[in-house]
């Protein structure tokens, strides 16, 4: 089994304070069953290493690109969006190394992502910390901003919510609504699940941590299965 040394080479960045990485990979939830150790969850560090995602994803594509503002948001969000981050936690085999109770290892599929993508967004916090942002911004760029390329040969810059809105307002006349089916967890760190409908008809599930998150990942969902969607409306 890998040890945190070894993420370490994985990365190419050696930590100075190792108990900063250490920290990156332990849920709240781990910490409830484990009460009498002194540690710290990853919280902080994922509202933290957002914040400098978000500047480093932005500054790459200011650099690079001399596009319109709203065109650069939606690359930017294409680039940060949960999914995204959880696709290069797993790459990075982050999963065998975090902390979480025994209810929440038994999590699969999407909140597991979602667990993974706020441990990616630590570990960003984590190395701005212990190594400055130009060396966080390097990781950025590096384990982030080189699916660009990808994500705009294949049309994944769109925001899915628009693009729902409009084939379906094109092709039936119904304007999409969504519904908040399900919330789970504290609520400090929720999980949300919502319905996208089509006039009486649930088209799609998604979830995410915000209602708007969840919604989006539920147009996502939506376009997937657009050919089934117009044979259930037809």
């Amino acid at each position: 089994m890998k040890t945190l040394s070894d993420f370490e080479a994985q990365i190419g960045i050696q930590f100075k304070d190792k108990s900063l990485l250490e920290q990156v990979f332990i849920h709240r939830s781990y910490l409830n069953e484990h009460k009498s150790l002194n540690l710290e969850h990853n919280e902080r560090l994922e509202f933290l290493g957002d914040a400098v995602l978000e500047l480093a994803s932005t500054k790459y594509l200011y650099d690079n690109y001399d596009r319109p503002e709203g065109e650069l948001t939606n690359w930017r969000s294409a680039l940060v969006k949960g999914e995204s981050l959880s696709e290069e936690a797993k790459r990075l085999e982050m999963d065998q190394f975090l902390r979480t109770s025994r209810g929440e290892a038994r999590n699969v599929g999407k909140a597991r992502d979602i667990l993974l993508a706020n441990a990616f967004e630590a570990l960003i916090g984590a190395i701005y910390i212990d190594q400055g942002f130009e060396v966080a911004s390097q990781f950025v760029l590096k384990n982030i901003c080189y699916k660009l390329d990808n994500i705009l040969s294949n049309g994944l810059h769109y925001d899915a919510k628009s693009k729902f809105q409009e084939m379906s307002q094109e092709l039936f006349g119904i304007t999409p609504n969504y519904e908040v089916v399900k919330e789970e967890g504290p609520d400090h760190s929720k999980t949300f699940t919502v319905a996208a409908n089509l006039g009486e008809h649930e088209v799609s599930v998604g979830t995410g941590p915000s209602k708007q998150r969840a919604q989006t990942d539920a147009a996502a969902e939506a376009l997937k299965k657009w050919d089934e969607i117009k044979k259930m409306i037809a």
